[in-house]
C-alpha cells in the first residue's frame, strides 16, 4: 500500500482526493496545502517543492500535481531527479500551458487546428494589426493568469482597452509582457481531456465548462462556473475526430520533437461547421470539468494514474463510466472574479447531500467553523439518470449551503439541454 500527496487546494484537487481514497491499493491521502474539506492536509504551499519532495519521501508517498503553477515550475523533474513517483507533465511539456506563444507555435508548425494569430510585446504595433484586420479578436497574455488572462472582445475598442491592460497597465503582470492576439471563431466550446504516458492518450469522459461569470455566458471570464459530463455536443464520431486530429497528434507530435507528455491533456475545444479548433492546451485536469469527470468514473484513478507515470496505459482497459450524467455548480464570493470578501461564515455543510457532493475549494476551517477564503468557494456535483434530473440534484443541495456573499449561476448545464 502507497501513500498519495496531492498538491493544490482547489475543487480540483478535492474531487482528485476524494476519488484516490476509494482505492483499494492507497492507504493515506494527504493534501498540500488542501482547504476546509479535505482531510490530512499538510501545511506546504504548492510552490515550496523542496519541502514537497521531503515530505513525499519521509511519507512513501505517490504525488499528484492539481493545479498548473508548480508543473510549470518543474516540479516533475525535481521529483523524478530524486527518484519519486509523480504523475504530471515535465517544465518542457508544461510549456503547453504555461506559454500560450509556445504552444500556438507548437500548433502551427504541427498542423494541428487553431485560430490564426500574431504576437506582440508592442501595444502600438498591437492595436495597429487589430485596426487593419476585418474580424473580431481574442486577446490573450502569454503566461499563466489564473485562467483569466483571455478576453474575447466584440469591437476594436474593447481590442485596443484589452491591449493596453496587458502590455500597458500591467493587469497580469509578467504573464502579460507578450500577447496574443487571434482570430476569434464563434462556435460552441467543449472541453476534451485524455490521459498520457507519453505513447498513447487515452480519453477521459466529454464535458462543457461555463467560463463567463454571469448567466447566458455575460461578463468577464473566470476560471469556471461550473461544468458537466457528458456534453451531447461532442458524439461519437467528433470525438473520434478530435482524439485523431488533436489528441493523438498533440502527443505524437510532442515526441517528435523529443519530449514526453505524461499527465492529463486538456484540450480547450471550439466545434464551428462541425470542425474542432485548439482554442487552447491545460496539461492538468480542468477546474470544475475534473469533478463532473471524476464523480462519473467507475474505474480505479489511481491505477490509471500509475499506468501513465510507468508508461503502461496500453496495457490497461478503457476507462469504465457511470452511464449517469453529473454536473458541478461553483459557489462562488460575490464579486469574483475581480474584488471579493473573505471570512464569512458558511452555514449547512453538516446537511445530508443524498445526490450530491460538496467540494471545497476557497474554504478553511478556524475556530471549529468553516469560512470562505477564496473566490471559488465549493463545487457541488451531483448525478442524475438524466442531465435534467442532475441538474435538478445540483440546484437543490446549492440551496442548503448558504453564506453573506453567496453568488452562483443558474443555468450550468442548460446548453446541454438544448442538444439532447
Amino acid at each position: 500500500m502507497v501513500n498519495v500527496l496531492v498538491i493544490g487546494s482547489g475543487g480540483r484537487e478535492h474531487a482528485i482526493g476524494w476519488k484516490l481514497e476509494q482505492s483499494n491499493n492507497v492507504d493515506r491521502v494527504f493534501h498540500a496545502p488542501g482547504n476546509g474539506g479535505t482531510l490530512n492536509n499538510i501545511p506546504i504551499s504548492v510552490d515550496n517543492l523542496d519541502e514537497l519532495a521531503k515530505f513525499a519521501s519521509e511519507n512513501n508517498c505517490f504525488t499528484v500535481v492539481g493545479p498548473e503553477a508548480p508543473l510549470a515550475m518543474g516540479i516533475v523533474d525535481m521529483f523524478n531527479e530524486r527518484g519519486l513517483k509523480i504523475f504530471g507533465p515535465t517544465k518542457e511539456s508544461a510549456q503547453l500551458e504555461s506559454s500560450k506563444i509556445w504552444a500556438k507555435q507548437f500548433l502551427k508548425r504541427n498542423n494541428i487546428p487553431t485560430a490564426s494569430f500574431e504576437v506582440f510585446d508592442d501595444a502600438v504595433k498591437a492595436k495597429e494589426y487589430v485596426n487593419q484586420i476585418e474580424y473580431n479578436v481574442v486577446v490573450k497574455a502569454d503566461g499563466l493568469a489564473a485562467g483569466k488572462g483571455v478576453i474575447v472582445c466584440d469591437s476594436k475598442d474593447e481590442a485596443e482597452k484589452s491591449i493596453d491592460m496587458m502590455l500597458v497597465d500591467k493587469k497580469f503582470g509578467d504573464a502579460g509582457n507578450n500577447i496574443i492576439i487571434e482570430e476569434r471563431i464563434d462556435g460552441i466550446e467543449a472541453s476534451y481531456i485524455a490521459l498520457s504516458d507519453g505513447k498513447i492518450a487515452i480519453p477521459m469522459a466529454t464535458s462543457q465548462d461555463h467560463k463567463r461569470i454571469f448567466d447566458n455566458d455575460k461578463g468577464p471570464n473566470t476560471g469556471g462556473m461550473g461544468a458537466y459530463s457528458p456534453t451531447p455536443i461532442i458524439d461519437k464520431d467528433l470525438s473520434q475526430k478530435i482524439q485523431e486530429k488533436i489528441i493523438d497528434k498533440t502527443i505524437s507530435s510532442l515526441r517528435n520533437e523529443g519530449i514526453t507528455f505524461k499527465g492529463f491533456l486538456y484540450a480547450g475545444i471550439m466545434l464551428k461547421d462541425g470542425e474542432p479548433y485548439v482554442l487552447e492546451y491545460n496539461v492538468r485536469m480542468g477546474d470544475p470539468e475534473c469533478q463532473p469527470i471524476l464523480m462519473r468514473m467507475d474505474s480505479d484513478l489511481f491505477q490509471y494514474l500509475v499506468g501513465s507515470v510507468d508508461g503502461t496505459l496500453e496495457k490497461m482497459p478503457p476507462i469504465s463510466w457511470k452511464n449517469k450524467s453529473a454536473v458541478c455548480i461553483v459557489l462562488a464570493s460575490k464579486g469574483y472574479p475581480e474584488s471579493y470578501t473573505k471570512g464569512d461564515e458558511i452555514f449547512g455543510l453538516g446537511k445530508a447531500f443524498d445526490d450530491a457532493y460538496v467540494f471545497h475549494a476557497g474554504t478553511k476551517e478556524q475556530d471549529k467553523k468553516i469560512i470562505t477564503n477564496g473566490g471559488r468557494v465549493f463545487g457541488v456535483t451531483a448525478l442524475g439518470d438524466t442531465l435534467e434530473s442532475a441538474i435538478k440534484h445540483a440546484y437543490g443541495a446549492t440551496e442548503k449551503i448558504s453564506w453573506k456573499n453567496k453568488y452562483f449561476r443558474t443555468d450550468i448545464g442548460k446548453k446541454g439541454l438544448t442538444y439532447l
